[in-house]
């Protein structure tokens, strides 16, 4: 059994879909549970209380951001040459990936002034939502 091939998981007789599957309820905003785990090839269903990956609440940027940093082995100015960002803009995006995994010891990163955030949003470094954020917390 353990040297037959990995094949997408799908419910007898469905196409594969690519769809993430909710970490929020939508009625509420609370974290959902996973419940219930099922085999696409024999129909076998295994029902609980199941941990979630800590990995799959990342959005495709911050996934992006991670297998860059790994691929690079950890150098944040490779990271920033691929992402096309300035090395504090890379930077704050790594340490804001860190916080999202719970992981957020490592010292704060430099804070951009005004004009780099706006010379960051010029480039296409920064999108306008990352900006207003960095703007909102400047002092």
């Amino acid at each position: 059994m353990a040297d037959r091939p990995r094949q997408a998981v799908r419910a007898p007789g469905s196409r594969t879909h690519d769809h993430r599957a909710p970490d929020a309820c939508p009625v509420c905003g609370d974290h959902l549970a996973v419940t219930r785990l099922g085999c696409g090839s024999c129909g076998t269903e295994l029902a609980g209380i199941f941990r979630q990956c800590e990995f799959c609440a990342l959005s495709d940027a911050e996934i992006e951001l991670l297998r860059v940093f790994l691929a690079s082995r950890g150098n944040l100015r490779e990271v920033e040459r691929f992402l096309g960002v300035s090395y504090p803009t890379a930077r704050l995006r790594y340490a804001d990936l860190l916080r999202k995994l719970g992981l957020g010891d490592e010292p704060e990163p430099e804070s951009l002034t005004r004009d780099q955030v706006l010379a960051e949003v010029a480039a296409g470094a920064l999108t306008p939502d990352e900006a207003t954020r960095l703007l909102a917390s400047l002092p």
